[in-house]
C-alpha cells in the first residue's frame, strides 16, 4: 500500500473502495455482522474467506501497530475504512473481547514476548477470548474475588469459578483476575492468561429469557497457568483490569445497536408509518422522538470518540467511561424502545413465517438491550464511581 502520510485521504478511500469491492463476497452483502450476535454459528466458506482477506490486510483493527500484523493507520483512515464498508453493505469480521477489550490492554501492559506471542492472532480472527472477571460472589464489587492462583514454582496453580464469562463455550483463551495474595483486597490480584481447551476447564452455558446461552459459569480445578503468562506485576492486576473494564465500557456503551434490525431507525419509521408529502416521517410527534434520539446518538458518538483519543494520553485509567456507559446503553436501549413502539405488533415476534428477520431481530434487541446497563459494571456501579472520582462526593456505600 502507498504510503499516504495521513495527507492523502482521498487516495485512501479509492484504494479501500477497491479493495472491498474485490475482496467482499457478494452473498455477503448486507447480511449482519456474525460477530454481533449472542449465538454462533459455523461459518460459511465466504465468511471464513472475508475474515482471512481482513485479517490479513490488517483493516480488522487497522490502528493497532504493524510489527504485530495490524495496518498501523490512523484514526483518519479507520473512519475511512468503517465509510466504505458501510457504503458496500459489508462487515468487519474481526471482532470479540480479544479486539474490544484484552488486545488494546495487553498492547500497553504486556511485554514484547506476550504481545508477540497473542496480537498476531487476535488482528487475524485466528483465536477467540473470554473474560474471567466476575464471580458468584464478586460482580459489582468485583476485587471480592476468591479464585486462587498458587505459586508453585514455574507456574501457578489455578481454583475457582467464575460467572458471566460471555461466549466462554466459544473461546480459546481466557483473561481472567486471580487472587495471589489473601491479606489484601486490591493489591492482592493478579491479571492471567490460559487456554480454554484444557483439562480442568468445564464451561456451562446458562439459558437466558431470550432463549440464547451468551454467558456461561466456567469453573476451574488444578489449571496450570505458566509464569510467563502472568501479565504485568505479581499482585498488580487491579490496575491491569481498570484499564480493560474502560474499554469493555466504552464497547458496550455501543453494544445496544448490534443485536437489533441493520436498517437505521429514520428507515424503519418510514417503512412502518409511512413519509408525508415532503419525504418525512408521516407521524410528527414520531418525526420528532427519532430525530431527537438520532441527535442524543451522534452527541454520544462524537464525545466517546473524544473522550477515547484523550485516555490514549492517560497514564492511569480514568473513570471518563462510566459516564459513556451509562449515556450510551441508555440511549440504544431508547432506540429499541422506539423500534418496537414503530413495528407494533409485528415486532413483538418470536417466530414464524409471519415475521421479517428484522422484525424477530427487534424483539431479541430489546430484550438483549435490558442487559447492558447490568454486565460491565452496572449503571449503579457506574453512578458510584462517577460520584466518587469524578465529582469527589463521599463515598455512603461503605460503612463509617
Amino acid at each position: 500500500m502507498a504510503d499516504f502520510g495521513g495527507s492523502d485521504l482521498d487516495a485512501f478511500r479509492a484504494e479501500a473502495r477497491e479493495w472491498i469491492e474485490a475482496n467482499f463476497p457478494a452473498s455477503l452483502k448486507g447480511k449482519p455482522n456474525p460477530m454481533m450476535r449472542e449465538e454462533r454459528t459455523k461459518p460459511s466458506e465466504d465468511m471464513e474467506k472475508w475474515r482471512k482477506a481482513m485479517g490479513e490486510k490488517g483493516w480488522g483493527v487497522p490502528t493497532w501497530p504493524k510489527e504485530y500484523g495490524a495496518a498501523g493507520l490512523t484514526s483518519a483512515h479507520a473512519r475511512i475504512i468503517q465509510q466504505e464498508l458501510a457504503r458496500a453493505g459489508a462487515y468487519n469480521p474481526i471482532g470479540g473481547m480479544g479486539v474490544m477489550m484484552f488486545g488494546p490492554t495487553l498492547l500497553e501492559y504486556g511485554n514484547e514476548a506476550q504481545k508477540q506471542q497473542h496480537i498476531p492472532p487476535i488482528v487475524k480472527g485466528d483465536l477467540q477470548w473470554c473474560q474471567g472477571f466476575s464471580e458468584p460472589g464478586a460482580g459489582s464489587d468485583l476485587a471480592s474475588l476468591q479464585t486462587r492462583a498458587e505459586d508453585k514454582g514455574d507456574h501457578f496453580l489455578v481454583n475457582g469459578q467464575k460467572i458471566w464469562t460471555s461466549g466462554a463455550q466459544y473461546a480459546d483463551w481466557c483473561f481472567c483476575l486471580v487472587r495471589t495474595d489473601t491479606t489484601k483486597k486490591h493489591e492482592g490480584i493478579s491479571f492471567v492468561l490460559f487456554p480454554m481447551h484444557q483439562p480442568g476447564v468445564e464451561v456451562r452455558p446458562i439459558k437466558l429469557i431470550s432463549g440464547n446461552s451468551p454467558f456461561c459459569e466456567t469453573f476451574i480445578t488444578d489449571v496450570k497457568v505458566p509464569k510467563d503468562q502472568l501479565v504485568g506485576p505479581l499482585n498488580g492486576g487491579w490496575t491491569i483490569a481498570k484499564r480493560l473494564l474502560q474499554h469493555e465500557r466504552s464497547g458496550l456503551a455501543g453494544a445496544g445497536g448490534g443485536f437489533g434490525p441493520q436498517k437505521t431507525l429514520d428507515q424503519i419509521a418510514k417503512d412502518y408509518v409511512g413519509v408525508d408529502e415532503k419525504g418525512r416521517i408521516a407521524d410528527p410527534d414520531l418525526r420528532t422522538r427519532v430525530i431527537m434520539n438520532n441527535i442524543e446518538i451522534r452527541a454520544f458518538q462524537q464525545t466517546a470518540m473524544r473522550a477515547m483519543a484523550e485516555s490514549k494520553g492517560n497514564q492511569n485509567p480514568s473513570a471518563a467511561t462510566s459516564i459513556m456507559k451509562n449515556a450510551g446503553t441508555r440511549a440504544m436501549q431508547e432506540r429499541a424502545e422506539l423500534v418496537l413502539e414503530i413495528m407494533g405488533h409485528q415486532g413483538l415476534g418470536w417466530e414464524g413465517e409471519g415475521f421479517k428477520p428484522d422484525e424477530l431481530a427487534a424483539v431479541r434487541g430489546w430484550l438483549g438491550g435490558k442487559a447492558t446497563t447490568i454486565y460491565g459494571g452496572s449503571q449503579e456501579v457506574q453512578s458510584n464511581i462517577i460520584s466518587k472520582r469524578i465529582l469527589g462526593l463521599p463515598d455512603l456505600t461503605q460503612s463509617k
